[in-house]
């Protein structure tokens, strides 16, 4: 296997929206990230991965973008960029932007000229049907709830919006659709930037005829369509293969077969993609209410579902690691314990399960100091289109669920818990900003905040950071085969890692009880504990959420 940089590359995912507000209006900008790049240094992360920063209305923070080359006023402008940019290249620091390309926002030039009239040169920009039985044309629901069709009076045809209605889905058939986006990527890659993360890519190429889908509604027949490899080589070949750059695809509704069509070492398409499988293992009993459930995940599953990833892209092709992310609730909350005399072992447990299999690492803001989950009590108090719009759907419209249970669902489930602002100190507003912040703080901060993380030895922080040192000293952590011990232990994660002639064990246990466990590795005389949670180690007796990793060679 030919190596590559970002192979060992570590990442950091930085929510602009939510990272430093330096201006005072409550909003994140791109002058709060510069000031924050020696932070990102001292704990090891190589790349810096920006969530959206062009020019939107914010229907979906920044997902529906009006204009792919210009700044949203909110976070600053094309100075403050190119300054980011040059401040972190000297840091020796990549930026990698987040391209969103499946859709365009309803006020991007593009779509209106499209809806003009249907003999405008932009019509076939975007996906249009004639109504069906004076009906939307086809039965797809959007993944926000309601139609994925709007109708246009002007024009008396649909439009597609497998997202917002403000997000048409543009028609990645069209040849100077696809020419456009790789102006704008070209835009970028000229700038100097180090890589794109691809939202939704694997929703470009729609089925042929739209047919209606048979379960409950869900597009998700756009997944893994029919020329989506024609496209994704063609833009590899167009664009991606004159720099040396990083691609991660985000794609739903994956398989390991996919993935590997997508990143195969000689597929000449991106080189990784984001998996949701096992993000959807606590989902709803009822389909009818998708992902929102309070639903615990259980151990065996998530060990199936990351095993398999593990195994079956092995030497075929490269795995992105991940917990959480803007989309996802709270690491620490969702898979480990948030309790007070937990919260720190399970972060550090989670951290290493994951940064010791074979991949590359995203670390998600506040990950690192293991920031919990918002914990709202109040429906005002969430801002995310996909919350709100989930509450009013299956409370209000549908009335499949109560008030009080759908509160509970978005306090387990919702994207808000992931975007309150990152908690810096104990100062006002957790250090973020001085004025009233987008969304609110969660009110932790005096004990969970980066400025007390960064000066405790033993904080979730320095052990991320020993993490990622670890990584640039051991070849068997980046490129060792990956083998998962005891897959019917619903307690604990042992799992082992080979390359040439050494060895990693890796020990987690995921419950807050003590247990006691034996695994013949852990009993060699040469073998050497690289990290683990707890100060000692106790050999075959485990502490509540212990993780241990041992070299052996």
């Amino acid at each position: 296997m030919e190596k590559h940089w970002w192979q060992e590359a570590v990442v950091y995912q930085v929510y602009p929206r939510s990272f430093q507000d330096t201006n005072n209006d409550g909003i994140g900008d791109l002058n709060g990230v510069i000031e924050h790049l020696d932070y990102i240094k001292k704990l090891g992360a190589d790349v810096i991965w920006l969530n959206p920063i062009y020019k939107s209305p914010n229907d979906d923070n920044g997902y529906d973008i009006a204009d792919y080359k210009k700044i949203m006023s909110e976070f600053g402008n094309m100075a403050d960029f190119d300054r980011l940019l040059e401040q972190a290249h000297k840091k020796k620091l990549k930026i990698m932007m987040d391209l969103v390309v499946n859709h365009t926002s309803d006020e991007h030039h593009w779509f209106a000229e499209s809806r003009k009239d249907r003999l405008n040169d932009y019509r076939d920009y975007y996906i249009w049907r004639d109504p069906k039985n004076d009906q939307e044309p086809n039965n797809w629901q959007s993944a926000f709830g309601g139609s994925a069709w709007q109708f246009d009076e002007k024009t008396g045809q649909y439009y597609l919006h497998l997202f917002s209605k403000k997000q048409p889905d543009l028609n990645w058939d069209n040849v100077n659709v696809r020419h456009s986006v790789f102006d704008i990527m070209r835009f970028w890659l000229d700038k100097g930037v180090d890589g794109f993360r691809m939202d939704v890519i694997n929703l470009i190429s729609k089925p042929e005829d739209l047919p209606d889908v048979k379960v409950d509604g869900q597009a998700n027949l756009a997944a893994n369509g029919p020329h989506v490899h024609d496209y994704l080589k063609e833009m590899n070949q167009e664009v991606l293969s004159y720099y040396d750059v990083m691609t991660v695809g985000e794609t739903p509704n994956a398989s390991t077969r996919d993935a590997i069509r997508y990143t195969g070492f000689d597929s000449h398409e991106l080189e990784m993609v984001f998996q949701f499988e096992h993000m959807g293992l606590d989902g709803n009993e009822n389909p009818l209410i998708g992902k929102w459930s309070t639903n615990r995940v259980k151990l065996t599953d998530l060990k199936q579902v990351m095993s398999k990833w593990q195994t079956d892209l092995n030497g075929k092709a490269w795995n992105a690691l991940y917990w959480n992310n803007h989309d996802q609730p709270r690491a620490v909350s969702r898979f480990g314990n948030e309790q007070e005399k937990f919260r720190v072992v399970s972060a550090k447990m989670l951290g290493a399960t994951l940064h010791f299999m074979q991949g590359t690492p995203y670390i998600y803001q506040g990950e690192e100091l293991g920031m919990t989950n918002a914990n709202f009590k109040l429906l005002e108090q969430y801002k995310d289109i996909e919350s709100l719009n989930a509450y009013h759907e299956l409370v209000d419209q549908k009335k499949l669920v109560t008030s009080h249970q759908m509160l509970q669902y978005l306090k387990h489930s919702s994207r808000d818990n992931a975007r309150t602002p990152m908690q810096w100190n104990t100062s006002k507003n957790a250090g973020f900003s001085k004025a009233t912040p987008w969304l609110a703080v969660n009110p932790n901060y005096d004990e969970i905040n980066a400025k007390q993380a960064v000066d405790d030895e033993n904080s979730v922080f320095n052990f991320y950071r020993r993490m990622n040192q670890l990584r640039k000293q051991y070849d068997v952590i980046v490129y060792g085969d990956y083998q998962l011990l005891d897959p019917d232990d619903d307690q604990v994660w042992a799992y082992t890692r080979h390359l040439d002639t050494q060895d990693l064990l890796v020990i987690s246990n995921f419950t807050e009880r003590t247990v006691q466990r034996w695994y013949d590795l852990s009993q060699q005389s040469n073998k050497l504990k690289l990290l683990g949670n707890y100060a000692d180690d106790q050999n075959e007796t485990l502490r509540p959420y212990e993780c241990k990793v041992y070299l052996i060679q």
